[in-house]
Parts: C-alpha cells; structure tokens; sequence
C-alpha cells in the first residue's frame, strides 16, 4: 500500500453466508493492516475462521519486530475474532478501541485482560513517529462502539465496515457498485444519519485512500464514485429514477401480473423497470434495489387472512432498514377473500415519507384482459408521482 502501510487481510472464499443470512457467491475477505513507524500499529484483527493465516502474514510483516498497538474499530466478531491470540502472542501490545470496543471485549470474551488497553475518545491522537493515528467516534456504523481512523501523512481513511462490500478483496475489482450497494442498505441502510455524520468527520481530513473492513481498498475514480454514493445512500436520496416491481406469487399468477405491469411500465418510460421474484431471488438484493429506485410496486398473493409470508418478511424488512422518502403502488391477488392488499399497506403506512399511490389493483385468482386497465391507471398513477 504504502511504504509504511502493509496489507495483511485475509481471503474466505467458502464462507456462503454473511452474518449467517447474506449469500456470499465469492465468498468474503477480513481486512488487517500494519503500520511499520517507529512504533507499530496493527489496524484490526480478522475473523476467527482465519487467525492463524493473520498471524502468519503479521508475522511476516513484522521482520522480527514486535507490534506496539492493536487498533480495534469495530469489535464485531469478523474483526474481533483473532483478538485474544494475537494478545496471547504480543502479550505487551496495548489493545486500542473505544471505550464501549473495551466493554464488549469483556462481554466477548470472560478471560479478557483489562491490562494493557487504552481507551480512546473523540480526536484523540496517537503518534506513532513520523505518522499518526487521528480517531474519530462513529457509533451505530453499524455497531455503537465504532470509531473511524485517519492517518493524515500517508493521506489513508481506516473507516471501519464503512465503504466494504461482499466478496473476497479482489473479486470484480472494476465493479464496487453493485456488491457495495447491497452491503451498504443490508448492514449500515438503517443508519443513514449516523453515515452521514461520520462522512462529515471524515471530510476534514485529506486523504486519496479508503481502507475499509470488507472489500477492495479505494483510490482514485472509485473511491470518489463510493464517497458519492454514500452520500446518496446515507441520505436515503435516490440513486436511479425506476421501479422496482417486487411479487410473490404462490401458483404464478401473481408473478404473470407482475410481469406484465413491469412491461406497461417501461412502455410509459418508467426509466429502470426491474422485477424481483421474493420467492426465490435473493432477500438482500431486493431490499437493494428498493433503496436504489424512487418507485416500488409490491405485488403479492392472499394468504391466510393476511398477506403470503415473502411479501411480509420483504416488507419487514424495509421497515428494519427504515425505507423512505419513495411512492409505493400495491397490487393483491386472492380467490375468495382478498386479504394481502390491507396486510401490506398496514406495513407501508408506518413508513417516513412513504405514500402509497392509488388505486390500488385487486386481482380474482388470474389476470384477465379486463384487468389490463386497472393496471394501466396504476401505472399511471404511480408515474405521476
């Protein structure tokens, strides 16, 4: 990275799932990084999954030295997980976090040692010779103890799960966007103020590399492109002018509607028309590109007096990652008692600055020519919005 900045992430390409629910199709990657100055800083640990890996790239890093610091940002277990071996192995390094980083040690871990750790606070700097260590707070990106570090001589932003994305380091180097876009709304997308307050932080320092947590380091046109879209993003702006048509259907019939408003959509110049199927697509995805386009239609099956669980879990969901600020039309299925329409737009309405277009389209069992219309004015109504 840089003369005094070492990489020594690691690579777990046979992880499947994120925090045991996100599909991994290239698996994931744990960033570490050293800082050889007069004194040393090792910038995080890894997950458990891989320490010993770490710790033969540290050791090898080090050329005999011995670190004097392990900088904690974030102690979720991904990064914290390698922790105690390697205090077990430079047991004279002093552990450096934020005071709440120091608590969930202690919660992590019951043999945690107390000695040698330094708790730091907002501003707070630590030299390190020729280069420092800036700290800045950054509680709830995504976890309360987070803080962020700069390091204004080698001009490097350390920003924690901040700016990662899926995928092992290397995976589609050309392409954050999409990966990124689908870690950011799925792990930080409910945090957007606590986002754009640490962006602000951020901004006061000068730096022309992003080393985050997760993911590729930033230099150049994508750094710039990432530092857009999070601004974007941690606003809950829109990114693209679209629809996002999201359906479940048990039988298909309600998907056969989905697709054709999708197409009488895009014919009326909705501009980025896509269609996900709730059922068998994957969950992180759809909430992504829900957040990336100003328009949703939910379109979805009768089910038990309520609404079929896809539907539900997918709107749940929204309303964990406080969905905003967008136009939301509704289509429900049902053969004798239509029950999905009021099941969703109970969990629309709670929504900050949702508004739910009308009319909203009833379907009887299948889509009929006579219901063509009905989708027509729907769509409508929605582009008008």
């Amino acid at each position: 990275m840089t003369e005094k900045i070492k990489y020594i992430g690691c690579d777990d390409p046979e992880l499947e799932l994120f925090e045991s629910q996100y599909e991994l199709p290239e698996g994931m990657c744990y960033n570490s990084y050293v800082i050889l100055d007069e004194k040393v800083a090792v910038m995080d640990s890894v997950d458990k999954r891989k320490t010993d890996e770490w710790l033969d790239k540290l050791e090898k890093a080090l050329d005999g030295r011995k670190p004097d610091y392990l900088i904690v940002q974030h102690y979720e277990p991904d990064h914290s997980g390698s922790v105690g071996a390697f205090r077990a192995r430079y047991p004279e390094a002093i552990l450096v976090g934020s005071a709440k980083a120091l608590q969930f040690g202690a919660q992590f871990d019951e043999k945690f040692d107390t000695t040698h750790t330094k708790a730091v606070k907002e501003g707070e700097v630590l030299s390190l010779g020729q280069t420092s260590l800036h700290f800045f707070m950054a509680p709830m990106v995504h976890w309360p103890e987070v803080m962020m570090t700069c390091c204004p001589e080698e001009k490097v932003f350390f920003s924690a799960d901040a700016f990662g994305k899926f995928g092992v380091k290397d995976a589609d180097p050309d392409d954050w966007t999409c990966e990124g876009r689908r870690y950011y709304f799925n792990i930080c997308g409910k945090y957007g103020a606590p986002v754009s307050t640490a962006l602000k932080k951020a901004a006061k320092f000068e730096f022309d590399t992003i080393c985050p947590l997760h993911g590729p380091i930033l230099t150049g046109e994508r750094m710039t492109e990432a530092l857009r879209l999070y601004n974007i993003w941690s606003k809950y702006d829109v990114e693209t002018q679209g629809v996002l048509v999201a359906h479940a259907s048990i039988h298909g019939n309600t998907a056969k509607v989905a697709e054709k408003l999708a197409e009488i959509l895009q014919a009326k110049g909705a501009g980025k028309v896509a269609v996900t199927d709730l059922c068998r697509d994957d969950m992180a995805e759809a909430i992504e590109d829900a957040f990336r386009m100003n328009r949703l239609v939910v379109c979805a099956s009768s089910y038990d007096a309520d609404v079929f669980p896809p539907m539900h879990l997918f709107l749940w969901k929204l309303q964990m990652k406080a969905y905003q600020n967008r136009t939301v039309a509704i289509v429900e299925n049902g053969s004798w008692a239509p029950s999905a329409g009021k099941a969703m737009k109970a969990l629309l309405e709670p929504l900050k600055n949702v508004k739910i277009v009308e009319p909203m389209v009833t379907i009887k069992s299948s889509m009929k020519e006579a219901d063509i219309p009905q989708l027509e004015a729907l769509a409508d109504a929605l582009l008008a919005e």
